[in-house]
């Protein structure tokens, strides 16, 4: 097996259960028929950008890089109420509002919480545009997002 077949099988194994050490990865490995040495486990966590996230049970987890973690979108919906005063979209892009000088940080939660649905942000001052990821709509992304003003608003 060469290393990129041997990274996807990781992704798949930290994706269908939960991994906290290098050794439980490698012994996942082994039973999935991979035999390697931890060296390489290690290798492959540094190349994949693998990050550890805080599970349900409040274990820490292996996650790809990219996959949603559920503290950071915690924080995301906070940020959000705190700090957007106005969601709006078209057929491309969904566009947030802020208050002068607050759109930098809320961007970076944004892009922090690696949302499912959100590929990326670019700030201005007071604006943020937010690019959907392929497949979706900025209108449900708009929907979705202003869920979370609403939340906690009497």
């Amino acid at each position: 097996m060469n290393r990129r077949e041997r990274q996807g099988v990781i992704l798949r194994l930290i994706a269908e259960r939960p991994i906290s050490t290098q050794s439980e990865l490698a012994e996942a490995l082994h039973d999935a028929g991979h035999d390697v040495v931890q060296t390489t486990v290690s290798r492959d966590i540094q190349e994949l950008g693998l990050r550890k996230v805080r599970s349900a049970d409040g274990r820490l987890v292996y996650t790809a890089h990219d996959a949603p973690d559920p503290d950071r979108l915690s924080e995301l919906e906070a940020a959000l109420r705190r700090w957007a005063l106005s969601i709006d979209s078209n057929e491309t892009l969904a566009l947030i509002l802020t208050p002068s000088g607050v759109a930098n940080a809320l961007a970076q939660v944004i892009d922090q919480a690696a949302h499912p649905h959100i590929l990326g942000t670019v700030a201005g001052d007071n604006t943020i545009l937010v690019v959907p990821r392929a497949g979706v709509s900025p209108a449900a992304l708009r929907h979705e997002l202003r869920g979370h003003l609403m939340e906690g608003a009497a």
